[in-house]
């Protein structure tokens, strides 16, 4: 019997959801655990998971602005906190980057839309 882990396709991966379960799951996790590092595993395995369909799927320049707008929602949702408090902060910046996602990597697959529309 194989104990070996298998991964979905990176082409057939939803990102939206993952990159919002990396924010807030790291977030939470963090929160949770009151160990920081672990939380950010969280969030880098969520990133890295998100970014291999973004590389396969729209390329190396989608893959940096989304990246880009992942990591920097983890580092803007800090001075965010202070002004509006933790899980607001935490859901606004999750709002963002998973829209982004969405936008930008998830909604040019075939999956968001029909095959043969209907005039």
């Amino acid at each position: 019997m194989s104990t070996a882990m298998t991964l979905k396709p990176a082409r057939t991966v939803a990102t939206a959801p993952v990159v919002a379960v990396g924010l807030v799951g790291g977030w939470l996790t963090a929160r949770e655990t009151g160990i920081r590092p672990l939380g950010g595993v969280v969030l880098a395995a969520a990133g890295i998971y998100a970014g291999r369909t973004w590389l396969a799927r729209r390329g190396p320049a989608t893959t940096a602005v989304l990246g880009a707008t992942y990591v920097l929602g983890f580092g803007l949702s800090h001075p965010l906190a202070k002004k509006i408090g933790s899980w607001p902060a935490v859901l606004t910046v999750a709002a963002v980057a998973t829209g982004a996602a969405a936008v930008l990597c998830d909604a040019a697959e075939q999956d968001w839309f029909p095959e043969n529309p209907q005039p």
